[in-house]
């Protein structure tokens, strides 16, 4: 206990001797370019500042669900034999709930990113 809690306590005083230093040593010179946005060292165009198209927000969602579900299914599938039956149970059950709410995207056309034509 008392060498995490010395640990703790000399990252923390080495974070406050850098922030210090930094703010004391460093130069501030300001100037249209420093505050520009940096993006990959591309400059900024006016379009720039437009929303994403939602197939963007799509893609990056189903990334979110489908990575924590396979995180999840990982991690049970290595402790399945001390989970037991139970733990088969409760796993099938959220594999079926992401299932169900997947085919009701679907129905509903959460999965059609191309714009419908107007009739």
């Amino acid at each position: 206990m008392f060498s995490l809690v010395l640990y703790t306590a000399l990252v923390v005083l080495l974070i406050a001797v850098i922030l210090f230093l930094a703010a004391r040593l460093g130069r501030r010179r300001p100037g249209l370019e420093k505050d520009r946005a940096y993006e990959c060292g591309i400059i900024p165009s006016p379009r720039d500042g437009l929303p994403l198209p939602v197939p963007f927000y799509l893609v990056a969602l189903f990334f979110l669900v489908f990575d924590v579900e396979g995180a999840y299914v990982f991690s049970w599938a290595i402790a399945l034999r001390e989970l037991g039956w139970l733990g088969w149970l409760q796993a099938t059950f959220f594999i079926i709930m992401l299932l169900a709410s997947l085919i009701y995207l679907w129905a509903k056309g959460g999965l059609e990113w191309k714009k419908k034509e107007r009739q």
